[in-house]
Order: structure tokens, then C-alpha cells, then sequence
């Protein structure tokens, strides 16, 4: 049987789907299953339990013509028996019409023989959501996802043995979403650990300035997700915006404070794991570094 599953990104979107794609790999131990992504989730998802291969040329401009007609003959010649559309979108249930509508479609895409059937489900937290979809596709069992495979060597970094996560970053397109860095450098000051700094290229003039500011040990650009994960599992708590990576370290187990503001609602997209929490402070610029403090127990 083979079966494709979608998941096209954003980072964040990408890390809650764990519990969704392990729950779809154990209702099918079976199945040949595929997961259509995109580059920057490809590599996670090769070394996941959950995929037999990974196909990452899932969002074609669709002005690219030629590349919106490999991808939906590459759809059709899949096969597909079922389709799980984790992603819900409009492209992703255009592309029902590439799988063949003969294919059983779990989504929202008209004709889908199995409907996420909530005319609610846009206001349910992501986690949820999906939980919801695939339980009206039949399945039952949520088994927690096996994380062992998140790791990386981190004998680089010199990290310190006890310290604080520290993720300035967000949507360079969404700067509503950013925590003022004087008020991340004031919280660094007032942590009883040292402060690691990570994030991605773009975020490297954020760690700079934490570095030079509050003596933060940066690491912006200089981590694959692999060693953010791994960094996260080794920290004594993590604070960042709503961004993917803060989600990541809230998925590796990591004590994690996520901070919202007005542009997003942490009740549909907070971050989830074993010791995971929100402040959500509108303005977020206002949110105060002291409040910070006392809601992650002082360090």
C-alpha cells in the first residue's frame, strides 16, 4: 500500500507533525509511506522513523510550469492508496486532482473521501487539528514519537555544563513577533547560568549583539536543527518567540517559555511538549524581562 503524506512547512508547523506522522507510520507499519515536503524539512525528515522516502519539490511556483507538471506526474505515477494532507491548504488540496481522485484523501480538499468534518477546526490548536483529521480517517492510537533519532555531536561548541536557550529570532517578514533584544539581553543578565544564543544566519546580528551585551555564548548560524535539538535537550530551560526553532526545543524535551504577542495566537499554535508554556503580552515590546524571569521560576 502506498501513502503519501503532506507537509509542506513552516518549521514549526513541521515539528508539531511528529505526533501526526508517528500515529500515521503505526496505523500502517506496513505501507510504503512518502512525505511530500519541502528543502528545508527534507533532512529532518530522511533521518525520521516514519518516511520510506522523502520527496522535497512540493511547492513549485505555479508559474513555474514545467515544475508544477513534474510534480504532478511524479504524483500520479505514485500510486497513492491514501492521501493524509496534514498541510490543509489550498495548493496542497489542488494537488488531489494530480494524486487521482480515486486516491482516499484525508484533508479538507472538496471530494475527500475521509473530510476533517469540523466546521470549527481553524480555531483548534495545530496539535489538535490533526489529531482530530486523522481520527476521522481511522486512526486511533497517538503513540508519543521516538526522538532518540534528534541528536547531534555538540563537543564543538564548548557549551557550559548548565545553561539557558536563549532563541531571538522569528519571521523576518513578521517583526511584530520579536521580543525586544534589550529585554533578552536584560533577561540574560538576570539568569543565575551562562546564556546560549541560537538561531540562523539571519539571526546572527541578534547573537552578536546578546554576546556583547549580556555575555551570551553565540551560536547563531553555526547549528544544523539536529544540534539545535540536541542543544535544547541539554539545556536547563529555553526562552524564544514564536518561531520554529522555539518549537523544536519545546519538541526535544527542553523546559520552554515561548513569547507571544499580538500576531499570533498561542491557543492555535503554542508550543507543545513535556514542559512547554506561553506569555502572551500585547504589546509583546512591553512584556517586561522581570515577568520572564518569574514565569521560568527564576532559572
Amino acid at each position: 500500500m502506498n501513502i503519501l503524506v503532506i507537509k509542506l512547512g513552516a518549521l514549526g508547523d513541521f515539528v508539531q507533525g511528529f505526533g501526526p506522522y508517528a500515529a500515521i507510520r503505526a496505523a500502517h507499519p506496513g505501507a510504503r509511506i512518502t512525505l511530500l515536503t519541502t528543502p528545508p524539512f527534507a533532512g529532518l525528515a530522511r533521518a525520521a522513523p516514519w518516511f520510506d522516502q522523502v520527496w522535497d519539490d512540493g511547492r513549485p511556483d505555479w508559474t513555474n510550469i514545467p515544475a508544477v507538471w513534474r510534480l504532478a506526474r511524479r504524483l500520479r505515477a505514485g500510486r497513492f492508496a491514501r492521501v493524509y494532507d496534514l498541510q490543509t491548504s489550498p495548493r496542497s488540496s489542488k494537488y488531489r486532482f494530480f494524486v487521482g481522485l480515486r486516491a482516499e484523501w484525508s484533508g479538507v480538499a472538496r471530494g475527500a473521501s475521509h473530510p476533517h468534518a469540523n466546521p470549527d477546526r481553524n480555531a483548534m490548536h495545530t496539535v489538535d487539528r490533526q489529531r482530530e483529521q486523522l481520527q476521522m480517517a481511522g486512526i486511533t492510537a497517538f503513540p508519543a514519537p521516538a526522538l532518540d533519532w534528534l541528536d547531534a555531536d555538540l563537543s564543538a561548541f564548548a557549551l557550559p555544563e548548565r545553561f539557558a536557550l536563549l532563541l531571538p529570532g522569528a519571521s523576518p517578514t513578521r517583526p511584530g513577533k520579536r521580543w525586544p533584544l534589550e529585554r533578552f539581553a536584560e533577561l540574560a543578565r538576570a539568569l543565575p547560568m551562562p546564556s546560549v544564543v541560537c538561531g540562523g544566519k539571519a539571526e546572527a546580528p541578534l547573537g552578536a549583539a546578546l554576546a556583547a551585551e549580556a555575555g551570551a555564548l553565540d551560536l547563531t548560524g553555526r547549528t544544523s536543527l539536529f544540534q539545535l535539538a540536541a542543544i535544547a535537550r541539554r539545556a536547563a530551560l529555553a526562552v524564544g518567540n514564536d518561531s520554529g526553532p522555539t518549537h523544536l526545543a519545546a519538541a526535544a524535551g527542553c523546559r520552554t517559555l515561548a513569547l507571544f504577542g499580538a500576531e499570533s495566537e498561542p491557543s492555535r499554535c503554542g508550543p507543545r511538549g513535556v514542559d512547554a508554556g506561553f506569555i502572551r503580552h500585547i504589546p509583546l515590546a512591553e512584556l517586561e524581562a522581570g515577568e520572564v524571569l518569574r514565569a521560568v521560576g527564576g532559572g
